[in-house]
């Protein structure tokens, strides 16, 4: 248990660290993935789909309606969950200021070990739109 919780705060030091080099809108948009990170691991469904963009698209053909169902599923289904991106990259498109893309290999945690039962990270990647100054997840990939 002692390696996991090294484990975790390495990767949330490393998270703070590399925030502390961004340029405001990438602080802001990390710091708006850090709240989805906590609104999932606070298993807060209305706190997720508020970060959620209207025209959100996902893996696995998730709109924002199914998103909502497979969220509220896997609250009922584990009780504690745990989230933690290793090394993010962050980056604001420079074409297009509204745009932002967050990388990062994840690995979540719950209850019952891992969800689903799978030992080495997801590859996650993120679109997010600025939309009246707040930014929404727009596009949420990963790699099985």
């Amino acid at each position: 248990m002692q390696t996991t919780r090294r484990f975790a705060l390495t990767a949330l030091a490393a998270l703070a660290l590399a925030a502390c080099a961004r340029t405001d809108p990438e602080k802001q948009l990390l710091e708006t993935a850090q709240a989805l990170q906590a609104a999932i691991e606070a298993r807060k469904t209305g706190d997720v789909m508020d970060l959620v963009d209207e025209h959100f698209r996902g893996s696995a053909n998730l709109d924002p309606d199914s998103a909502r169902r497979m969220l509220m599923a896997t609250f009922l289904r584990y009780q504690n969950i745990k989230v933690v991106a290793l090394a993010p990259s962050v980056r604001i498109d420079p074409s297009a200021p509204t745009l932002g893309i967050i990388e990062s290999p994840v690995v979540v945690t719950g209850a019952q070990g891992l969800i689903p039962e799978r030992a080495e990270p997801y590859t996650v990647r993120t679109e997010w739109r600025l939309v009246k100054g707040d930014w929404k997840l727009s596009d949420l990939r990963w790699e099985e």
